[in-house]
């Protein structure tokens, strides 16, 4: 009995490619875009005037309406559409290019760095934590500018937690830890 020879492994056959169909650039498909824009717009108030002249030599109402119906109407509408394909020009015209945007990512993060160090600049340093005094023999612990501690000259550091002294009423000392 002969031996078959082993199939090959399957070869994978170029695709088709399409011809290309040429494209226009993009100025110049916006240029024929706003010039298409123009056109419309000038057709759509030509058939106005047309609609309006019309109407105006008909004394009737109702020999008026052939008019707004094949002319003006149909006219307003293309006004209508030629104001829309200027305005989608003119803004694809805002719209910023690559080296445009990333200019202004540039700017931005320039920003950012700035207003970060005016910022941590700007804020308060934590404020060192106040001294508190007790007069000898009192139950209580006040902050350095308490009223009832002007004019003493006998106030010493208190250590609150340890003492068992109370805060004070009037200058509302912050409590520590152990009291």
């Amino acid at each position: 009995m002969a031996e078959l020879p082993t199939p090959h492994p399957p070869r994978r056959l170029p695709r088709p490619t399409r011809p290309r169909t040429p494209r226009l650039r993009r100025p110049a498909r916006d240029t024929l875009r706003e010039q298409l824009g123009w056109t419309v717009v000038a057709v759509g108030a030509g058939l106005c005037f047309l609609g309006w002249y019309g109407v105006s030599g008909e004394r009737y109402t109702a020999q008026q309406l052939p008019y707004l119906a094949s002319a003006t109407a149909p006219g307003a509408a293309l006004l209508l559409g030629g104001f829309a394909l200027l305005a989608a020009r003119q803004r694809r015209a805002e719209r910023p290019s690559a080296e445009q945007d990333q200019m202004l990512r540039q700017l931005d993060q320039l920003y950012r760095l700035l207003t970060e160090e005016a910022t941590a600049a700007q804020q308060p340093r934590p404020a060192p934590a106040p001294q508190l005094l007790a007069v000898p023999g009192g139950r209580t612990y006040h902050r350095a500018d308490c009223l009832l501690l002007q004019g003493r000259d006998d106030a010493r550091p208190a250590a609150p937690g340890r003492t068992g002294l109370n805060p004070c009423p009037l200058c509302d000392p912050p409590a520590t830890q152990g009291s």
